[in-house]
């Protein structure tokens, strides 16, 4: 049976377990177009939040209750792991871990100037996705946060295509084909886009 909620998704959108589509909040969404709308909503006043004043994005308790900004007024698990397997991402039980080495990392590259500026958040940015900590909206909470790392190295917010990365799809895939790129090493495609 087809919903017209959730069947919308594309091919590059993490899919909710039934039981994490049940953890919908507002009861009057039916349609992907209105999750979207609801969702944008609390990432925009998300953002407000975040930059209002210095974060410390390299912090663990920092990026869960990011999350839970953008995404707390949707989905009840918002701010929290995600606990099953996905596609994408480490496994579930590897999620604390590997986030606390990224943070390590990043950290690191920093003190040492090991990469330029944009470099550093690009590269931050993709590992945070390719953890994969929330059951939905890794891309969208990784580009925030890359943004905000940005900006606390000097440098301005990326640009990210220029779109909100829902429409239009070409853009999307744009996004998506940049990640893979990195994936395999090649981070120039990412760095590209991310100010484009």
């Amino acid at each position: 049976m087809s919903d017209p909620l959730f069947d919308a998704e594309d091919d590059a959108a993490t899919p909710l377990t039934p039981e994490e589509r049940r953890d919908l909040l507002p009861t009057y969404i039916t349609t992907r177009a209105q999750l979207n709308e609801v969702e944008q909503i609390g990432i925009a006043n998300a953002d407000v939040w975040a930059f209002r004043r210095r974060r410390d994005v390299l912090d663990e308790a920092f990026l869960l209750a990011l999350h839970k900004r953008m995404l707390g007024k949707v989905w009840r698990w918002a701010g929290g792991f995600r606990t099953t397997e996905r596609n994408i991402g480490v496994e579930a039980y590897k999620i604390g871990l590997e986030l606390r080495m990224l943070l390590d990392d990043v950290r690191y590259w920093i003190a040492n100037a090991t990469y330029p500026a944009d470099e550093i958040a690009v590269r931050f940015h993709h590992r945070l996705v390719w953890v994969h900590p929330f059951p939905n909206g890794n891309g969208r909470h990784a580009r925030m946060a890359a943004d905000l790392l940005a900006v606390s190295l000097g440098q301005p917010r990326f640009t990210w295509g220029s779109v909100n990365l829902v429409e239009p799809a070409a853009t999307r895939a744009q996004y998506v084909a940049a990640l893979k790129a990195a994936d395999g090493h090649d981070l120039a495609p990412l760095l590209t886009f991310a100010r484009s």
